[in-house]
């Protein structure tokens, strides 16, 4: 029925496009049809039969040839995003209004076709235009609405604007190591914590390498998102923002971060630096790790067990349940042995915190 109906469709608009044939070869002084009468119905009507017939005969062609043009632009429309197509769509119409105007002045062009040619690239112009700058510059856009957005809500609950936590964007480095888990779980960070798309795939690569110690990063990292979502109370953010334009994973991470206005968690050194200079706020898990290792003060007694030589000479190192090294003094002769020590010094360095001590039972044989 539809087919019917359609079929009608188009035998009815190839009337109307043969009666605009004659009334263009009548414009182009091509046929004369000046003087009315049994003339010009007769050519109004034979190439209004005409073309509708053809259109007719050839609209199943056409239906086809439709369907296929349809579900083009809709795969096409899939690529986007709904924020480009809603950009697009608004910047579509204020490149249409602006050519309305441009336009005005080719109506006093009389040349045939001139003018409905000159007004058609005005429009197409103007139209691709206006796509093109809103969709190109819709993080300029979104920054300037959420700007807005920002303010009108500030002018109305400050206290609430002012204390609302940023969002959290993690890297792989991060995800993989899996104590962010632990610290979520403890309520040091609130969310939301951002989880980009393009970081998702680079794990994804990681879990399906060839090589076996990648491999089991990768299904770790994927074990720790699966732990931190199902498993704790803390918004997640699945961002979908790819930037095209750029090829490293990091450079889309200090992106996404400034676009976000947030802060980025990381365990890189190379990407904490890199986004200091440029501006960005780092939480830096290894940075917490040391910040939170008990304080160890010259003369406290510890125990411990001596486990290798030391670089020096007659030096023995032990090591605590967190990593942190201890240098004994003359305990070469302890290793493999549980001692009691005494701190002499501690040492902060980029690496980490070294401890210095002595056996304590040399040191009561001094006294």
């Amino acid at each position: 029925m539809l087919n019917k109906i359609f079929r009608f469709a188009v035998g009815g608009l190839g009337g109307l496009f043969g009666a605009g044939v004659v009334t263009l070869l009548a414009s182009l002084e091509i046929i004369d049809i000046s003087g009315g009468g049994w003339k010009a119905l007769a050519l109004y009507s034979g190439f209004s039969l005409l073309f509708a017939i053809i259109l007719f005969i050839l609209s199943p062609t056409i239906l086809s040839k439709v369907k296929k043009l349809i579900l083009i632009i809709e795969n096409e429309l899939q690529k986007f995003s709904t924020q480009d197509i809603v950009l697009g769509s608004f910047g579509l119409i204020v490149g249409l209004v602006i050519a309305f105007f441009a336009s005005k002045p080719l109506d006093s062009i009389h040349i045939p076709g001139v003018g409905f040619i000159g007004q058609l690239l005005v429009y197409g112009i103007f139209g691709y235009l206006g796509i093109k700058v809103s969709t190109k510059k819709r993080d300029d856009i979104a920054n300037a609405i959420g700007d807005i957005s920002s303010i009108k809500k500030a002018s109305k609950d400050k206290i609430k604007h002012t204390y609302k936590s940023c969002p959290k964007v993690l890297d792989t480095s991060v995800i993989i190591d899996g104590r962010i888990a632990d610290i979520c779980k403890t309520g040091f960070i609130e969310g939301p914590l951002v989880i980009p798309e393009f970081v998702l795939e680079e794990l994804q690569h990681i879990a399906d390498s060839s090589d076996g110690l990648k491999r089991n990063r990768g299904r770790r990292g994927l074990d720790i998102l699966n732990k931190i979502q199902k498993e704790l109370d803390i918004e997640i953010i699945i961002h979908d923002k790819k930037f095209e334009d750029v090829q490293e994973v990091d450079s889309k991470l200090l992106k996404l971060t400034q676009l976000l206005k947030g802060k980025i968690i990381t365990n890189d050194y190379n990407l904490n630096k890199v986004a200091e200079v440029q501006g960005i706020d780092v939480l830096n898990i290894n940075e917490l790790a040391n910040a939170v290792k008990p304080v160890v003060l010259p003369g406290e007694e510890m125990v411990v067990t001596v486990v290798k030589d030391g670089k020096e000479s007659g030096q023995g190192l032990a090591y605590l349940d967190d990593g942190t090294m201890i240098v004994v003094e003359s305990g070469r002769k302890f290793i493999g042995e549980t001692i009691d020590v005494i701190v002499t010094s501690v040492l902060q360095t980029s690496a980490g915190r070294m401890i210095f001590a002595k056996p304590k039972s040399m040191v009561d044989r001094a006294v």
